[in-house]
C-alpha cells in the first residue's frame, strides 16, 4: 500500500495552488486525478467560454499573469493550457479515479485506480463536478432534449426548434445569446439572479470589487455564509460588454418567471418575476453605492430591468420547444466519501475548509475562505491558510506520525 503525508483529490487549478503550498513547505504529498490536469476546464465548458475574471485576476501560489493583455479573459483552452505548464513539477497521477475515501486509525485510506494510499491527511479539491437538474426534469415530454449547462458545447448539439433555458445566471445568460444568435427562438426561465455590470466608472466591475474588499470578505465574517455560498453566479460575460435580462430582451430573448413545475406536459412558471428583478436590481444599487462611497461621487446607472408580460405556462407538447437547457448549477460530487463528514442536509460540514474530521480538508468551492474563492484567483490565498492549518495539525500529532512529513531528498 504506497503511503505519503498528503494526499490532494483533483488537479484542477485548486489543487494545483495547494500542492505548490505544500511543496514550499516541503509536505510530501500526491495529486490525484481522474482525468487529465485541469479536467475539468477541457470537458466541462461550453466552446466559446471565456473566463468572467480579467487576465490579470488569474494568480495563483508562484504564479501571476505576466501577458501584453492583462485586460483581457482567457479562453477555456488557454486556462486548461495554464493550468498544464503550472503543473509541471507537481506529483500528479493522472487517469486516477479515487472511488472511496475512508477513515482509519492513522488517518485515512483513498482507494483509487492506482492502488489505496494510506494517508493521515486528504485536501478534497475536486471542486463543482455535477450538474444539478431539478426533478421536475422528469415530466418532459419524452421528444423534447433535456441537457445540462455543463454538458453543453454550442448549438449544434440540439435539435431544430426553440430552447427553454432554465436560471439565469452567467452560463444561462451567455448560453442563451449564443443560441439565439445562432437562428433559435430562446425562451429563459428567470429565478433569482445577481446582476452586474462589466464596467463602472471607467473600471471593470471586479476591479472596484477587489479594491474596496468585497473579494476579500471572510467566510467567518459573514451574516449568512450558506446563502452566500449558494448564491447564483454573477450575471456577467468575458468580454468588455454587460449581459443582462435587459440586453437578452433587446436581442429577441423572450423572459418568463421562474419554473415552477410541469404538467400534463405544461411548463408552469412562476409570477414573480417582476419581483426577482426588482431584488437584483436593488442588490445592484447597494453594490455601486458602497463603490461611490469609497470612491467618492457617483457612477452611471443602468436602466432598471424591463419586465415583460410574461407567459405563466407553455406547452411543451407543441413542437415550439424543442430542447431544454439547464443552467441550475453544479454542486460537489462526495458520493465516494464514505465518512460521517456531512450534515443533516447532505452537506458536507467544514469551516472554512477544516473539515469536522482532523486531517480532511476540501477546497476549490464558493466562498470557501473568502468571497474572491469563487474564482481562480481565491485559490492562493485558501491554498495558503490551509496549507498552514494542515502543517499545524501534522505537527501536533508528530510523535505518532508514521510518515515523513520532510522530504527525504
Amino acid at each position: 500500500m504506497p503511503s505519503t503525508t498528503t494526499v490532494v483529490v483533483g488537479a484542477g487549478h485548486s489543487g494545483l495552488a495547494m500542492s505548490r503550498c505544500l511543496a514550499d513547505r516541503s509536505i510530501d504529498h500526491v495529486l490525484l486525478e481522474r482525468g487529465q490536469v485541469a479536467n475539468s476546464w477541457r470537458t466541462q465548458r461550453w466552446d466559446s467560454l471565456r473566463l468572467l475574471t480579467p487576465n490579470w485576476m488569474t494568480r495563483l501560489p508562484g504564479f501571476g499573469y505576466s501577458g501584453d493583455d492583462p485586460d483581457g479573459f482567457l479562453t477555456a483552452a488557454e486556462v486548461a493550457g495554464l493550468l498544464n505548464g503550472y503543473s509541471e513539477d507537481a506529483p500528479v497521477h493522472t487517469g486516477t479515479d479515487v472511488s472511496r475515501l475512508r477513515a482509519t486509525e492513522d488517518g485515512f485510506e483513498v482507494e483509487a485506480g492506482d492502488g489505496v494510499w494510506s494517508s493521515p491527511t486528504v485536501v478534497v479539491a475536486a471542486g463543482l463536478t455535477r450538474g444539478v437538474v431539478p426533478a421536475v426534469a422528469d415530466a418532459l415530454p419524452p421528444q423534447v432534449v433535456s441537457l445540462h449547462a455543463i454538458d453543453y458545447r454550442n448549438p449544434t448539439q440540439l435539435p431544430e426548434g426553440g430552447v427553454l433555458v432554465v436560471g439565469s445566471s452567467s452560463s444561462g445568460v451567455q448560453i442563451a445569446e449564443e443560441l439565439h444568435l445562432s437562428g433559435r427562438r430562446v425562451t429563459m426561465a428567470t429565478g433569482e439572479h445577481v446582476r452586474l455590470p462589466r464596467r463602472y466608472r471607467g473600471r471593470d466591475i471586479l476591479w472596484w470589487m477587489d479594491a474596496v474588499g468585497i473579494l476579500d470578505e471572510r467566510w467567518d465574517e459573514l451574516d449568512d455564509i450558506l446563502r452566500a455560498r449558494s448564491l447564483p453566479s454573477m450575471q456577467l460575460v468575458g468580454g468588455d460588454r454587460s449581459l443582462d435580462l435587459n440586453a437578452l430582451q433587446s436581442l429577441g430573448v423572450r423572459l418568463t418567471g421562474r419554473l415552477a413545475g410541469i404538467r400534463d406536459g405544461r411548463a408552469l412558471f412562476s409570477g414573480s418575476l417582476a419581483n426577482v428583478c426588482r431584488l437584483a436590481d436593488l442588490k445592484l444599487g447597494r453594490l455601486l453605492r458602497r463603490i461611490d462611497e469609497s470612491a467618492g461621487g457617483s457612477g452611471e446607472r443602468a436602466e432598471p430591468t424591463r419586465v415583460p408580460d410574461a407567459p405563466l405556462d407553455l406547452d411543451l407538447r407543441s413542437g415550439e420547444i424543442g430542447s431544454v437547457v439547464w443552467a441550475t448549477g453544479v454542486e460537489p460530487d462526495h458520493s465516494w466519501f464514505d465518512l460521517p463528514a456531512f450534515d443533516r442536509s447532505g452537506r458536507l460540514e467544514h469551516e472554512g475548509g477544516v473539515t469536522t474530521l482532523p486531517g480532511l480538508y476540501v477546497t476549490g468551492l464558493p466562498v470557501l475562505r473568502r468571497r474572491r474563492s469563487t474564482f481562480i484567483d481565491g485559490a492562493a490565498v485558501d491554498a495558503t491558510e490551509l496549507s498552514r492549518h494542515l502543517a499545524d495539525h501534522l505537527d501536533s500529532r508528530a510523535p505518532a506520525l508514521p510518515y515523513p512529513r520532510r522530504r527525504t531528498a
